[in-house]
This record gives structure tokens, C-alpha cells and sequence, in this order.
């Protein structure tokens, strides 16, 4: 059965479309403007590791690393999105999906980080049009982890070299897709690539460093500010931007200075050492304090921060969870962390005394908490202290929950946790809006299930389930929920859609019924 017939059999019935046979929905409004999508990444779903020109990004390298990846898994195949594009674009014209975030691979398009392979950019081509002809809106990432690697073995993002060699690589994709796309983001959370690659170990390239991952942030910042100069000269009526994944850092206990500070260094390493430098042209003194031994600032030149603050139009708001940090480690720790036997360390360059405790709320199956109102008061704060003054609209670029996905015999998953978690987070930015922050959209992480990064296909965060075997797509329960969302504008409270056995005990979390 093709993936398109499966879709046909599942949600839509042909001819249809998703307004005329799904029932309205009761609940509260979702503004008429507010834009509802769905989001991917590369190397996460393409395959065709190597077709068409196409040369190993440092995750091909990475994933066939022994230890690196949960069960030897590697995005050789992946969703075999390259082959599958068009099908995948019915399947989300017949979820009414808006607007469609994908990335685009650098190794596809300038394999090795050297000149263009057209063939690359054709897929794209193809890509994108197929979006347009079925009214979806492209919304496209540059760099969404894939860093070739013949450029990290000269460096990688520690080196001002890989800034120039983004430059002409943003540039060949705005050549061939600038008359067509009209949102494009620089970086996706660029301190996972920094971070998690240069300083925890736990992501590609998978070093231990935190001086590297500092200047490895330095560069992917430049690198961002360089392309937004670059891209606005040529066309000033693009949206540009990028996507940043935030934490919400709060004191395990707020009258100990010792969990304020352990919470004041997270906040400062993760969320301000990206906001600052983009929104007000410099690192905050406190960061620099807190790393002043670790050189990050040998690597700023004289006016890096002047393009690093270029205006953009859009910051995408990635969040998944907040988090109580205490200055001494819990008895029962969350387990998210990853490790076949490598070597891994904190991500945070200079926070050793800053550890997450939890709550008591409920998780998902990667063990994060589940906490609508954390995304509330992160926009708030976003609108409050960075976007509004700045003019930048916000979205919500990605947001979603893994869980342990049981199929029925047909291939059918029964999400209700996921139906859930989905409602709470719209809810809470809804709360947002209410509360006067402009949020213009939402994209559901993930479209379809995929290579889930350290994970492998160990975890699955799409609402659609995609059968690793044969590739047959079936939409999930939170996909048909999340399509009648779309074409209803309603809102259905969470609390309609409990949890089912091994979804999570109140996937709803703290939100209000």
C-alpha cells in the first residue's frame, strides 16, 4: 500500500478536503491569522545519504560512529523523504497544514562545503513547488545541524573559515529559490549544535570541549548575521530570522542563592548568550564572567557584534520544557541523556553546579517534563525583553512530545497523550496572545516520525507514524486532532482527550481544564 493510498484510507476521503469531513469542533478560537504548520529537519527524513552528488555531513560520520547512536542506527535512509517528497506534500495537503518548516542540506547542495551540485538544489526545486502548488507556505532553515564534514575537519565551526563557506552556501539556495521562498531562517538552536556537538559530546561532531562550543556559537552567530546582511541586500522584502530552543530556569528553591545562581548560569548559557549578541549587540556581562577563562572572547573580532545584532523579522521559539536547577544534584534524576559508551559531559561550558531536579509532573517518553505554562511565560518574556521592542514577530518553530507509540494492527496509533500535550501548548500560547504577545504560528514537532538525532529511531515525536520497514505513512490520532484544529479554528480543551495506558498519566500537564 502506497503511503498516498494510506493517507486516502485514514483521514481524507478523496476529493475531499479536510474542511468537509471532519466535524466542527467546540472550544476556544484560534485566530483566523495565526498560522498552523507542521516541521522537519534534512537529514532527519531524506536518506539518499549519498544520491545525486551528495557527500557525508558531519552526522553521517557521527551515526556511524560505534556508541554514538542508540543501536547503531544511522540516517542512511532515514523517511527516505527524498524519493517519497511528493507523497509526503499530499499527506500534509490532506492534513491542511499552512505552511511547511524544512531544512535544506548543505552537503546536498555544496557537498563538501565546495561549489554547488545543481542536482541538489533541483530536489529542493522540486520540493518546494510541489509545497506551493498545494497552498503550503515554505518555510526554509539553512542549517539544521548537517555541517559537512570535510569542513569540520578543517575546523568546523571553531574556524572563521566555515562562516564564509555558510555565506556562499545560503546564497546558492536563495539563487535558485529566492523568487519562491519568503521566510528563511538562518539556524535551528544553535546551541544544540554548539553545545551538544562541541562541548557535551552527545551530538556531532561529538566533542568534549566547552572553549570549542563557545567559539563554535561565536561563528554560527556570525555566520547568521553575515546571511541575514547578505540576503537583505538583495531582496529587503524577505522575512529573515532564525530559531532559537529555549529553556524556562527556575530556582528549585528561590530564597537559596546557591539554585538562583545555578539558574541565573543556565538562563545565561543557553537563552541570553544567543538573545543578547542578536538583540542588543553584545554578550551579557554575567556569561562573560561566568566563561572569562574559557576564551570565547578571543574569537570576537571588531565589529562581529555589529553584524551579529542585524535586524531580523522573525525569531522562531523552540521549546519542549522548562526546568526547576538546584546547585546540588537530585536523588532521582531525569534521564534524557544518551551514552553507548562514549565520553559526554554537561553542555553548559561553565555551570558544573547547576542541576535539574524534578517536579513531579508528568513526562514524555524522553523523560522531559511536561509544562504548558512554561511556554506562556516564555513568550511573555521574549515579547517583553527582546522581540517587541526590536519590532520581530514570533513563532513557535517547534514543539512536540515523543511517546511510546503502540499501533493497532492497520498501523494506527492511538495518541491521546500526544492529542493532549498538542491542545495544552496551543492553549498556552493562546495565553500569550491574550496576554498582548503577538505570536503568529505554530509548528508541530514533528511532521513525521524520523531519526531522532542520539536517539535514533528510538523515539518518535511525529504525528504521523512512519513504518521503518515498508515507509508507509499512517496518520496518528494527534494528526487527525490537529487537522481539525486547523480547518475548525477551534481549540478543544485537552482534558477531552485523556491519556491512554503508556501515554503518560496527564500529558495536559499544568494547564487549566
Amino acid at each position: 500500500m502506497t503511503a498516498q493510498t494510506r493517507t486516502h484510507q485514514t483521514l481524507i476521503t478523496p476529493g475531499t478536503t479536510p474542511a468537509t469531513n471532519l466535524p466542527v469542533a467546540e472550544g476556544r478560537p484560534v485566530p483566523q491569522d495565526f498560522l498552523l504548520g507542521a516541521a522537519t529537519a534534512a537529514f532527519q527524513i531524506e536518506g539518499a545519504r549519498h544520491e545525486d552528488g551528495r557527500t557525508d555531513s558531519i552526522w553521517d560520520t557521527f551515526s556511524h560512529t560505534p556508541g554514538a547512536v542508540v543501536d547503531g542506527d544511522t540516517g542512511d535512509v532515514a523517511c527516505d523523504h527524498y524519493h517519497r517528497y511528493a507523497a509526503d506534500v499530499d499527506l500534509m495537503r490532506s492534513l491542511g497544514l499552512q505552511s511547511y518548516r524544512f531544512s535544506t542540506s548543505w552537503g546536498r547542495i555544496c557537498p563538501d562545503g565546495g561549489p554547488v551540485n545543481a542536482k541538489g538544489l533541483d530536489f529542493y526545486e522540486r520540493l518546494v513547488d510541489s509545497l506551493i502548488e498545494s497552498g503550503i507556505a515554505p518555510w526554509l532553515t539553512l542549517y539544521h545541524w548537517d555541517l559537512p564534514q570535510a569542513l569540520e575537519d578543517r575546523g568546523g565551526w571553531t574556524s572563521r573559515e566555515t562562516v564564509d563557506r555558510f555565506v556562499d552556501y545560503a546564497l546558492a539556495v536563495h539563487d535558485r529559490l529566492g523568487d519562491r521562498v519568503r521566510t528563511w531562517t538562518t539556524l535551528n538552536e544553535p546551541f544544540c549544535s554548539a553545545f551538544l556537538g562541541y562541548t557535551a559530546g552527545m551530538h556531532a561532531p561529538g566533542r568534549t570541549s566547552p572553549a570549542d562550543g563557545l567559539a563554535a556559537a561565536h561563528h554560527l552567530l556570525l555566520g547568521h548575521g553575515r546571511v541575514v546582511q547578505e540576503l537583505r541586500a538583495r531582496d529587503a522584502s524577505l522575512e529573515l530570522g532564525l530559531t532559537l530552543n529555549f529553556t524556562v530556569a527556575d530556582p528549585l528553591d528561590p530564597s537559596d542563592p546557591r539554585d538562583v545562581d545555578a539558574a541565573r548560569r543556565v538562563d545565561a548559557q543557553m537563552n541570553r548568550i544567543f538573545l543578547d549578541p542578536i538583540f542588543r549587540g553584545e554578550y551579557p556581562a554575567d556569561l562573560l564572567e561566568d566563561v572569562r577563562h574559557l576564551g570565547l572572547t578571543d574569537h570576537v573580532m571588531d565589529g562581529d557584534l555589529e553584524v551579529i545584532s542585524t535586524p531580523i523579522d522573525v525569531l522562531g521559539v523552540n521549546y519542549y520544557n522548562g526546568e526547576a536547577i538546584g546547585h546540588e544534584p537530585p536523588a532521582d534524576a531525569l534521564d534524557d541523556s544518551v551514552n553507548g559508551g562514549r565520553t559526554t559531559r554537561s553542555p553548559f561550558p561553565a555551570a558544573d553546579d547547576a542541576h535539574r531536579h524534578p517536579r513531579g509532573l508528568p513526562v514524555t517518553a524522553m523523560d522531559w517534563e511536561i509544562q504548558p505554562e512554561g511556554l506562556t511565560r516564555l513568550l511573555v518574556r521574549l515579547h517583553e525583553e527582546y522581540a517587541g521592542p526590536a519590532g520581530v514577530a514570533l513563532h513557535v518553530t517547534e514543539n512536540g512530545a515523543a511517546f511510546d507509540d503502540a499501533p493497532d494492527e492497520d498501523g494506527f496509533v492511538d495518541d491521546r497523550g500526544r492529542t493532549a500535550y498538542v491542545r495544552s501548548h496551543l492553549g498556552a500560547i493562546l495565553d500569550a496572545v491574550d496576554a498582548g504577545v503577538p505570536v503568529r504560528g505554530y509548528f508541530y514537532w514533528s511532521l513525521l516520525d524520523n531519526f531522532e538525532w542520539a536517539w535514533g529511531y528510538a523515539k518518535r515525536f511525529g504525528i504521523v507514524r512512519v513504518d521503518y520497514d515498508t515507509q508507509v505513512r499512517t496518520p496518528k490520532a494527534s494528526a487527525l486532532d490537529f487537522a481539525r484544529i486547523i480547518s475548525t479554528r477551534r481549540l478543544p480543551s485537552p482534558w477531552d482527550a485523556p491519556a491512554t495506558s503508556g501515554d503518560g498519566d496527564d500529558p495536559a500537564g499544568e494547564s487549566t481544564p
